[in-house]
């Protein structure tokens, strides 16, 4: 049985709760170092042993640690008196970080037929497919969430875009107050109906996260079943010509000896079309079913892989030391809190979940220039941390944007400046920084920003419960759950609870409601 954890058990070698590939079940496993990678460990008393490297680096995966802090929470979780983690979802109260970002799937009907999709009305032999007022329920639920209102919401499937109502709920999401509506998308529809952008930007789209797996046209075949490297270059230009266009983030999956020698050029074509392209969101992959440990061992690609990766194609100009964790901008959203009188979300997951960085690029050099080789990153948030815990004693809370001005200017290093960025023009851009006001604040000088980060989901191979109790990434179900990234794909796998209970046998959709996409 597990209870809510007060910390996160820092260092090496450390005992979690993981659970058995085979059967499901918790079972206790162990984080250790072994030549400089951490391994995880764990045995099944009916099923075996288990091994598998979760980080390649050892000491990247100890400063990320580092960064831990964790949330509250929820103060209005579904379910009140869990025992076990994953076995109760729905928000609980076990749960230590609120909704970050929403995913909502709109449909599992798709229309491309990708060999490594596990979200497929082909494989299930069902559709899954909400209508429009069971979407809206499912929305409302996290924005009545507390103390924060999920602020992001990300409509994914299957292919979203197929869904008959799609314009229609991005619309009523747009009202409803969510100030980041986003969709995932394979980006045939955006390739192909130029309108269909349009109409969505138009109902409040603001990002899309176009999968986007390399720039060679044999990972496509291999992975999606067909050459798409053209499709989505298409999709991007339809994107770039409408007007006031949302955001693309590129958001490709990774598997060593398939795609990872195109981490690198998918930079440098991020770089490349910066106009259009804010951020590249790399996804390692996480594993579906059973794999043995030969096959794991020869395609698992790790958060410490891609940064190394990075680093050593960009001959250092991306270094190892210019990522950080989510949590490590916690103390942003309390220092925020106190400025403002409210709640802001907060980034407490897991601090081994994911790393990212912002990167400034001369649009007409290439030249790269880290954030943190500009600005005392470290000693910013520490600083922050003082303030607030300070703050925190006195009977009124009060700080003063004169306080952090000040504390920003201090640590930005004005040697390092990129060429025509001053102090002043640095903290305006900062202050835009998780806005689509950003590219106004770049757009009187020659540098513009580029978003570069990883979050590597689990599998059950790599499973560990301190992680899935501080998952900020969620999904809501037509049941009236909430229920974390990773429980729901993997694990106990709610994806396929749910989707049964909500779905339509694929044989009874097809005669009532046609074949398309099915």
């Amino acid at each position: 049985m597990l209870t809510r954890p007060s910390a996160i058990p820092k260092g090496l070698p450390k005992d979690i709760t993981s659970i058995c590939p085979e059967c499901g079940k918790l079972i206790p496993g162990r984080l250790r170092d072994e030549n400089g990678k951490v391994v995880m460990e764990k045995s099944c008393e009916d099923h075996g042993s288990f091994s598998d490297v979760v980080w390649s680096d050892t000491e990247l995966y100890l400063k990320a640690e580092s960064w831990a802090k964790d949330g509250i929470g929820v103060e209005n979780p579904a379910i009140k008196d869990a025992k076990t983690c994953p076995f109760d979802c729905g928000l609980c109260n076990l749960h230590l970080s609120h909704t970050a970002l929403a995913n909502v799937d709109l449909t599992n009907r798709c229309n491309l037929k990708c060999p490594i999709c596990f979200a497929n009305a082909n494989a299930a032999g069902y559709v899954f497919e909400p209508d429009f007022d069971t979407v809206v329920k499912m929305l409302q639920m996290l924005r009545d969430e507390r103390p924060v209102p999920t602020p992001a919401v990300q409509f994914s499937g299957g292919e979203p875009t197929i869904h008959p109502k799609f314009v229609e709920i991005i619309k009523k999401a747009s009202e409803m107050g969510f100030s980041q509506v986003q969709v995932a998308t394979n980006g045939v529809r955006f390739a192909n109906e130029p309108e269909f952008i349009e109409a969505s930007r138009k109902a409040g789209l603001n990002t899309i996260y176009l999968q986007f797996d390399g720039l060679r046209e044999d990972i496509y075949i291999a992975a999606r079943g067909k050459p798409l490297l053209e499709v989505k270059k298409r999709a991007i230009e339809n994107i770039r010509k409408t007007p006031d266009h949302p955001s693309i983030v590129l958001v490709p999956t990774v598997v060593k000896g398939i795609n990872d020698d195109q981490v690198w050029p998918i930079v440098k074509f991020a770089m490349q079309n910066m106009d259009i392209i804010r951020g590249i969101n790399f996804q390692p992959v996480a594993f579906a079913g059973r794999i043995s440990q030969e096959e794991r061992q020869s395609q698992r690609y790790t958060i410490s892989d891609l940064v190394l990766e990075i680093e050593r194609q960009s001959k250092g100009a991306i270094r190892r030391t210019d990522w950080y964790p989510p949590p490590a901008v916690a103390v942003i959203s309390d220092l925020a809190g106190m400025l403002m009188g409210k709640k802001y979300v907060t980034f407490t997951t897991h601090p081994n979940c994911g790393l990212a960085t912002y990167l400034f690029i001369n649009k007409e050099t290439g030249e790269i220039t880290p954030i943190p080789k500009f600005i005392k990153v470290d000693n910013i948030f520490k600083e922050m941390q003082r303030l607030t815990e300070k703050a925190e004693k006195r009977r009124f809370r009060f700080i003063t944007k004169i306080q952090v001005l000040m504390l920003l200017r201090r640590n930005i290093d004005k040697k390092n400046l990129p060429k025509g960025l001053s102090r002043t023009k640095f903290l305006r851009t900062l202050g835009s920084l998780f806005s689509d006001k950003t590219k106004k604040s770049l757009a009187k000088f020659s540098w513009d920003m580029l978003y570069i980060g990883s979050m590597h989901f689990q599998d059950s191979y790599n499973y560990d419960i301190d992680r899935v109790m501080r998952c900020s990434i969620h999904y809501t179900t037509p049941d009236g759950r909430i229920i974390p990234f990773c429980a729901y794909n993997s694990g106990p796998v709610y994806r396929t609870e749910i989707e049964k209970k909500f779905s339509m046998p694929l044989d009874k959709w097809r005669k009532e409601k046609g074949a398309e996409y099915t």
